[in-house]
């Protein structure tokens, strides 16, 4: 196989994975994983794919499934999102005190709240759910502030985290971006976004995930959290086979 032929396979799964390993490309391909680390560096400088420890992810403007920039996602896969929340609004209660990270799925959520008429205090650092909550409602809206990221189109930063310190959460519900399984790992794009859902996650008393089942597939750059601290996972539909074998050892609810 010419070099030219293994790049266009190498980037092939990158787009049906989300990431490749070198070692797995170096079984596949039989050629060593050397080999594999210098077509990885190669790519990476045709900007074609981002290296990361052990392996590769498509660059961020070439992900199929994700983008940094809240005002590119609010309309995308709206339909599954919906579906989502329609589910996660049946594990809240009168009386909870919730955080709803950033996440266009939350902004779901947070319309399936105001509709449910459910007493509850929420509390987020994104300004797209505070939006929804200028009108009166049953609902209790605390806004942390901070340093604005206008991006995410959020506040965070070192006193947005000073701010929730002060709380603790009945449950958090958490955007993805990538969930490793075989890793135990909870990814992000953004450094800051994720020190602020590893936060999060300390002062909740329940952590559930809000997640597209092809996020599992994904994968990013800054670790957050893993799946011994998720109390259950909120998707669309059912995870494949080999997703739930792993989901049910860390003892992580499938909803």
């Amino acid at each position: 196989m010419f070099v030219e032929e293994r790049h266009e396979k190498i980037l092939q799964l990158l787009y049906e994975n989300g990431k490749v390993k070198v070692k797995e490309l170096s079984e596949c391909f039989q050629v060593t994983e050397d080999c594999i680390r210098k077509d990885l560096a190669s790519m990476e400088g045709r900007q074609l794919l981002k290296r990361t420890y052990g392996g590769a992810v498509l660059r961020e403007s070439m992900h199929p499934g994700h983008s940094t920039f809240v005002a590119k996602r609010k309309d995308v896969n709206t339909k599954e999102k919906r579906k989502i929340a329609s589910k996660a609004i049946g594990l809240i209660e009168d009386g909870d005190v919730i955080f709803l990270d950033i996440s266009t799925t939350n902004l779901e959520l947070a319309k399936e709240i105001i509709q449910s008429g459910k007493k509850v205090t929420v509390v987020s650092c994104m300004l797209d759910i505070a939006n929804l909550f200028d009108a009166e409602t049953n609902v209790r809206f605390i806004l942390l502030g901070g340093e604005f990221h206008k991006s995410l189109n959020s506040y965070l930063g070192s006193l947005t985290m000073d701010m929730m310190d002060a709380f603790r959460f009945d449950q958090c519900f958490m955007g993805v971006v990538g969930a490793d399984l075989e890793e135990n790992t909870l990814t992000t794009y953004d450094p800051e976004d994720g020190m602020m859902k590893k936060n999060a996650i300390q002062r909740s008393r329940k952590v559930y995930l809000v997640m597209e089942t092809k996020k599992f597939d994904f994968h990013a750059n800054y670790v957050y959290g893993n799946f011994e601290q998720v109390k259950g996972i909120i998707c669309e539909g059912m995870p494949k086979e080999k997703y739930i074998s792993l989901l049910q050892d860390y003892q992580v609810e499938i909803i």
